[in-house]
């Protein structure tokens, strides 16, 4: 876990993440820190999440909008209109 976390900083700076103990069903506590070590963000993540390189970056592109969206740099109505843009997979635009 050590190593995930690692990514995790390096993926969210200059924010810290905090991984808390598996409970039974595998699911973590994910808590990202700002600067002054003030909570940003908490989420809950299944160990799968964290081990599949695939679904690491989902989660990580995750954290990232919600990010954005806690520093009131992109509007959650904006997300939902980019991705109603968004022709569907397979097909041409």
């Amino acid at each position: 876990m050590e190593r995930i976390c690692r990514l995790l900083n390096e993926a969210l700076a200059p924010y810290q993440t905090h991984l808390g103990i598996a409970d039974a069903q595998g699911n973590r506590q994910l808590t990202v820190h700002d600067h002054l070590a003030g909570i940003t963000l908490r989420r809950t993540v299944n160990e799968r999440q964290l081990h599949e390189h695939r679904l690491l970056i989902d989660v990580v592109d995750g954290l990232h909008r919600d990010l954005q969206i806690a520093e009131g740099r992109l509007q959650p109505c904006v997300i939902a209109a980019l991705q109603q843009r968004q022709p569907p997979q397979g097909t041409f635009a």
